[in-house]
């Protein structure tokens, strides 16, 4: 289900700074890792398991922001979508992003790692969430307060979960997405090459990240 909004509302929240703030993040993070090495070995039998619960958690994050994509669409601002993904939580895209951030700093063999990247996420979509819902309560009013009201901010409530029968949605929306889930997923052989040429000694050692 959608609603649309029948009164002028302020300007949508710019995400441009968002996104700096994210992709600057990200670069950082690569570039620490890149010079560090995980507490646990390398091949090690703990190292394995954290390393794969990460890549579950980064392919969770890929097919989750998937199917968030596929009920707001191209909608997003213009309706207000609370059927699906949007039923359990105000922000399905920014929970799936915060969880595939974490799973790298596990796909890293990080506990710290994963917690840093993970608390980073939520802290810049946390606010990016409520400068949102200042948009959508104003362009929306009760309905929205409605929704706010029996629907989380952030973590998931499955109980809360119901679906609608036929909805649109947006194919040049869902490739955009299924693009950027990609990077995603595309850092499992790059930190697999990190490993291999940090053990080869090509890649000098400066800290290690529990």
């Amino acid at each position: 289900m959608a609603y649309t909004s029948l009164k002028s509302a302020p300007k949508a929240f710019d995400q441009h700074k968002r996104l700096i703030v994210v992709q600057v993040a990200a670069v950082l993070a690569v570039i620490l890792l890149l010079f560090s090495k995980p507490a646990l070995a390398d091949g090690s039998n703990w190292h394995e398991v954290v390393e794969t619960i990460g890549f579950v958690m980064v392919l969770i994050c890929f097919l989750g922001r998937l199917w968030s994509i596929l009920f707001v669409g191209g909608r997003k601002n213009d309706e207000l979508v609370v059927c699906g993904p949007f039923s359990m939580t105000q922000n399905p895209l920014y929970f799936f992003s915060t969880v595939g951030a974490a799973g790298i700093g596990l796909m890293f063999g990080s506990v710290l790692a994963a917690a840093m990247l993970g608390l980073a996420s939520f802290l810049v979509f946390r606010f990016t969430a409520r400068k949102e819902a200042e948009y959508l309560a104003g362009k929306f009013g009760a309905v929205h307060s409605a929704y706010a009201e029996r629907t989380p901010r952030f973590w998931p409530n499955p109980l809360l979960y119901r679906d609608e029968d036929q909805w649109l949605f947006s194919t040049s929306a869902l490739r955009r997405t299924f693009r950027d889930g990609l990077y995603f997923l595309a850092l499992f052989p790059v930190i697999e090459a990190v490993e291999y040429f940090r053990l080869s000694g090509h890649l000098p050692t400066l800290f290690t990240v529990y």
